[in-house]
């Protein structure tokens, strides 16, 4: 029997250090790319893709996150009143109804295996997702959506995987590749952050996971990896070595690393030139500014 995917984790408990001092009160994952937060991104894909329970991993300071998926009566009702109902439609995108959502807190940061460890018992024996609002991607269907028809076909473990630069392989979870047939690449390993010039190959695990419950018990050892950190990508490729299948995926789709101030800021230029109520003004605007830098050489 084929078992369908329908719980996501989102490990939101980072602080978010690299855009302090917004951070300072301000959690990362409720900064907007444009009007949406990280986080809306993630939930829009998963919704997309039919997860119907969301599993926040969150830490101290993070009561923002959670109230900004809560309904705000106030709010809808004076919205109401004046007659916004584009706007009330966009707010029901933002609302979680109860039962549909959990957060679990992460008391100590021990890495992103311990986070989605954190989630064990709201997971039990069903496979599940992990996405990392830090990735965004555009896609004209949605990755998670694509990863679950991947799963669906091969049931095994499945992790998002693009290339990237040899210089940049150590900043990554790299696999090691047993059979490269396409969009997906069955593995014979993975390494998290291997040194320069070690990498098996050049292609890198992303932000989006769909596993297996054998993943979690392999978390449940608790042994830490690269960085002293109870590395996610160790416990995947325990589970390959306990025999289970582990695939890479070469999703269709551009990906930002919204976790750094660049990537973040080319999201949301690119976001916003998709927008054809913003597109025109901020073409201009690039454009002005361009002109003005070759005219000042």
């Amino acid at each position: 029997m084929r078992t369908k995917v329908t719980k996501a984790i989102f490990p939101v408990a980072g602080l978010g250090t690299r855009f302090l001092p917004a951070t300072k009160s301000v959690p990362k994952e409720i900064m907007t790319l444009v009007d949406r937060p990280l986080v809306q991104y993630a939930i829009d894909e998963a919704r997309a893709a039919g997860i119907k329970e969301f599993i926040f991993i969150t830490s101290r300071g993070k009561g923002a996150l959670e109230d900004y998926f809560d309904y705000a009566p106030q709010l809808e009702a004076e919205l109401r009143r004046k007659g916004k109902e584009d706007l009330l439609e966009i707010l029901k995108s933002t609302n979680m109804d109860s039962g549909e959502v959990a957060y679990m807190r992460q008391h100590k940061p021990l890495g992103l295996g311990h986070a989605v460890w954190c989630a064990r018992r709201l997971i039990s024996n069903e496979p599940f997702a992990v996405i990392l609002p830090d990735d965004v991607i555009a896609a004209e269907k949605p990755c998670l959506a694509q990863m679950v028809e991947a799963f669906e076909e091969t049931q095994g473990n499945i992790v998002a995987a693009m290339e990237v630069p040899d210089s940049m392989t150590s900043s990554y979870g790299i696999l090691d590749i047993k059979e490269d047939m396409g969009s997906i690449v069955s593995t014979k390993g993975m390494v998290e952050k291997p040194a320069a010039g070690t990498a098996p190959s050049n292609l890198a695990v992303i932000g989006r996971y769909i596993l297996t419950p054998t993943v979690l018990q392999k978390l449940n050892r608790k042994q830490a990896g690269a960085g002293g950190e109870i590395q996610l990508t160790d416990a995947i490729d325990a589970a390959r070595e306990d025999g289970e299948e582990v695939y890479g995926f070469r999703f269709q789709g551009q990906r930002f690393d919204c976790g750094s101030k660049a990537g973040f800021l080319q999201a949301t230029v690119a976001f916003a030139l998709a927008r054809d109520d913003l597109r025109d003004e901020l073409w201009n605007y690039i454009s002005d500014v361009v002109h003005s830098e070759k005219a000042a050489q």
